[in-house]
């Protein structure tokens, strides 16, 4: 099919959810893509902090096709080796003592926030600990419960009303904090590293202080490391910066270098609440998914690796600041996950970088979010800024 075809076909057929640029890609390598023209494309979007690998990384693409020969779904019923070998890596390398494998990361929190509940019914009598707090500008998803504890209020009113029992309060604000989280809390849910709301690092402090309330009242903490967990922070787990071990902790987007997974890290005593039945999913956990997620893990797991990230990750934020210092208002972030912040929408300047053979991501109305591959080389970095450095400089004049 040629891309017009393509376009059409989709604004006849697919639910209107989406609004996507006229190009369609046709095939990756490495941090590139490829449109039906021919046109080369500097990944700096990764499928949204995805492709931690890059596109059709030949160890990936083996380990996939060898598996889709050999078995790939037998539901949630019956024992694989592949989810527990992905199991034994997760538990061995984190706080972790157990793991609930689902499809996404929205799955992910919808199950972290179920085992929350659970836990606080099974230790309580009167019943009523059950309230969870969130934070400004957070995101965790688009389901029902994940929604509940995302804070935009475009997101949330068209659909509610959604799960009770949630309140938000100021991030990076511990005084906000503490007069949010009481007796009443369940669970406090909590990016390391906030990407969709404008990729803002959690200070060292409110990490810490959340810890201490949520010991203080008896509440889980939960880290939310769908986007910047697994290496897209220069550490394996973006809280490893910080010293500071959560409960539960929730994992997807770059875990199977392109296919659906999520999964659910908790300790013994949270994993203990859960019984059979309460909690599955058909899909989840497949030998396929969990087989590319193997081959993911072991290669971010890396010391020299992680390093690497966090060089490319310095290398491109000083770039950045060197970018016209009357257009960008700060430069943010950890590892991998940078936010550029500028004192105009950054809608059109996206348009102008992918014109220029450049894709880039917004984090709210005017922030830039730059997550390439995890792959990513110096040279490339160095490309991504002459091409945004023109794009910019364009649109100033």
């Amino acid at each position: 099919m040629k891309a017009e075809e393509i376009i059409a076909g989709e604004a006849n057929t697919i639910v209107p959810t989406y609004s996507r640029p006229e190009v369609v890609f046709s095939h990756g390598q490495g941090a590139y893509l490829y449109g039906l023209d021919g046109k080369r494309y500097l990944d700096f979007a990764a499928g949204i902090a995805v492709m931690a690998l890059g596109h059709s990384d030949e160890e990936w693409v083996r380990a996939v096709c060898q598996q889709a020969g050999r078995l790939t779904h037998v539901s949630n019923l019956y024992h694989t080796a592949p989810h527990v070998q992905l199991a034994q890596r997760l538990v061995e390398n984190s706080f972790a003592d157990r793991v609930f494998f689902s499809n996404s990361g929205a799955e992910a929190n919808e199950a972290a926030l179920k085992f929350a509940r659970k836990y606080a019914y099974k230790g309580q009598e009167n019943g009523n600990k059950n309230q969870i707090v969130a934070f400004s500008a957070s995101f965790h998803g688009r389901t029902m419960g994940a929604l509940a504890v995302t804070y935009k209020a475009k997101y949330r009113e068209p659909f509610g009303p959604l799960v009770p029992g949630v309140s938000f309060a100021a991030f990076n604000d511990l005084a906000s904090a503490a007069e949010a989280i009481g007796q009443k809390t369940c669970a406090v849910i909590v990016e390391p590293v906030q990407g969709e709301g404008g990729v803002h690092a959690a200070e060292p402090s409110f990490l810490a202080g959340l810890r201490s309330l949520c010991d203080e009242h008896e509440a889980l903490l939960i880290f939310d490391e769908v986007q910047c967990g697994l290496g897209r922070s220069g550490h394996l787990w973006a809280h490893q910066a910080y010293g500071i071990s959560p409960d539960i902790m929730t994992l997807a987007k770059p875990l199977a270098g392109g296919l659906p997974i999520g999964a659910t890290l908790v300790t013994e005593a949270v994993a203990q609440v859960m019984g059979v039945g309460d909690h599955g999913s058909t899909f989840a956990a497949g030998p396929l998914v969990c087989t590319a997620a193997q081959v993911v893990f072991d290669r971010v797991n890396q010391p020299e690796f992680l390093a690497s990230v966090r060089q490319k990750g310095e290398l491109l934020k000083k770039g950045l600041l060197a970018l016209d210092p009357e257009k960008v208002m700060a430069v943010r972030g950890i590892g991998l996950l940078v936010g550029l912040q500028f004192t105009f929408p950054v809608v059109p300047l996206v348009a102008a970088a992918r014109e220029q053979g450049l894709l880039v991501i917004s984090a709210g109305e005017d922030v830039l979010r730059l997550c390439p591959p995890l792959i990513v080389t110096a040279e490339q970095i160095e490309e991504a800024l002459a091409i945004l450095g023109q794009c910019v400089e364009e649109m100033a004049a």
